[in-house]
């Protein structure tokens, strides 16, 4: 999860952060005004000082997204009206630290949109207890994170479990942070926790000091496809490269990718910028998420972009032969891709910040994820059974004309920024027709893909 310097709200950002992938631009704690439209499928109490896309963009100047818009967007509520919201599955999300105000975030999340809590929400800390929650950068910054993760998993999904894993130690780049990761997930599994596993997190392959270093953290998607869980995780949000070091200050001035998203056991998630109005209705296609210059002076340009690229790590799995035109002989990434946008953001309850409201706005591929697992739970549910690696049926259904994933077709990933004194420019991909390393097989309508995959269970 990372933090960006985009200008979206009226109080200095949790700054930058030495993990993977990213969360909202400028937090923003603006004081807002106004209601939202009642949700389709719930009725929730009046919330006057709940933000509306409106009122962020009176206030903050981008579009901010609730519950009820994505659910619209990605046709969600023909699932809901077939009591299918991934009920008797568990989502385990995975987060360093936590937030020490989940419990209450999430109660007060489900009241202001009017979502049922969840059947069971479970915290646990297999690899230890992480320390006392101290408002530091790097705790604040995973905080923000966990309350993403597990609130817009929960909103699509409403009928799913979930589990948070917290771990003591940050996932940084390279090893650190990761064996405690692998020892909590290896735990969800083995104790048959959970059916899907959102990681919004990640590292650059190049950040491992040896190629044994990287596979030797394997075991959990190794045990996790033994035991048909799935597991996905963010392919990052700065193009085709990627941060070299911890405090995430300078970037790789060529092509890089991240893992575990880049692992053939893992469904890699990658980033759109979807265009709604209030009710949820799309205004204009997806497009690939980049937002590199947006709103920042030249002296600040960041790096701002879905994700893509081919492993330097692993060769090309066999469910990519029908890619193999892109990807040559290394495993591409994305997979799949969903909302990740800050001109797009979705709101987010993260009291632990203080402030007069606990709404905040977040974005990145790490809002993508949790997003996607909340539909994985649902097309488990649809087909009675877990559905393990999808990653054979996505691009199965890609190759067969799916129905339920949605080709992009507008945008690129490729991004430049500042660095040492000079603009540097690494060359992503454009969407085209077809699969692509900017958004790979392209985004979904929930309500086709999840009984699309149902069937393929069943056939």
């Amino acid at each position: 999860m990372r933090h960006h310097p985009h200008r979206t709200g009226s109080r200095r950002p949790l700054t930058a952060i030495p993990v993977a992938v990213l969360v909202a631009g400028l937090v923003a704690s603006c004081t807002f005004t106004g209601s939202l439209e009642p949700s389709p499928t719930h009725s929730p109490r009046a919330r006057a000082d709940v933000p509306t896309t409106a009122s962020c963009e009176r206030t903050i100047h981008v579009a901010c997204y609730a519950p009820e818009q994505l659910q619209r967007a990605y046709d969600l509520l023909p699932l809901y009206g077939r009591n299918l919201d991934g009920r008797g599955r568990t989502i385990a999300i995975v987060d360093s630290f936590g937030s020490p105000t989940i419990r209450r975030d999430l109660a007060t999340f489900d009241r202001d949109f009017g979502l049922p809590p969840p059947p069971r929400f479970e915290i646990i800390h297999p690899a230890g207890a992480p320390p006392p929650f101290r408002p530091t950068t790097l705790m604040s910054g995973w905080a923000f994170e966990t309350s993403m993760d597990v609130e817009w998993a929960h909103a699509l999904a409403p009928g799913a479990g979930i589990l948070l894993v917290e771990t003591p130690v940050a996932e940084t780049v390279g090893v650190r942070g990761f064996p405690q990761i692998v020892q909590s997930e290896n735990y969800v599994i083995d104790h048959d926790l959970a059916d899907v596993i959102s990681q919004s997190l990640g590292a650059p392959e190049a950040t491992f000091p040896t190629r044994r270093s990287l596979l030797a953290l394997r075991s959990a998607y190794v045990n996790a496809r033994a035991h048909g869980v799935t597991v996905l995780a963010a392919t990052g949000d700065a193009g085709p490269t990627s941060y070299r070091t911890g405090a995430m200050r300078s970037f790789f001035e060529q092509r890089v990718t991240d893992w575990p998203a880049t692992d053939p056991l893992v469904t890699a998630v990658g980033g759109t910028a979807l265009h709604l109005n209030a009710t949820g209705d799309r205004t204009s296609p997806d497009t690939v998420w980049n937002e590199t210059v947006a709103n920042l002076p030249p002296s600040h340009v960041y790096p701002r972009a879905s994700s893509g690229g081919v492993s330097a790590i692993f060769t090309r799995p066999g469910y990519q032969a029908a890619v193999r035109s892109v990807v040559g002989d290394a495993r591409g990434i994305p997979d799949v891709s969903m909302s990740a946008a800050a001109e797009g953001s979705v709101l987010v309850c993260a009291s632990f910040a203080g402030g007069g409201s606990c709404y905040h706005v977040g974005s990145g591929t790490s809002e993508a994820t949790p997003e996607f697992a909340a539909v994985v739970a649902i097309a488990d549910q649809a087909a009675g059974r877990r559905l393990g690696l999808l990653n054979p049926a996505l691009y199965g259904l890609g190759a067969t004309g799916s129905s339920g994933i949605v080709d992009v077709t507008l945008g690129n990933n490729t991004v430049r920024f500042r660095q040492g004194g000079a603009t540097h420019v690494v060359p992503g991909w454009p969407a085209v027709p077809g699969y692509d390393l900017a958004t790979g097989l392209g985004t979904i309508d929930a309500a086709k893909l999840v009984d699309e995959l149902a069937g393929s269970a069943h056939s």
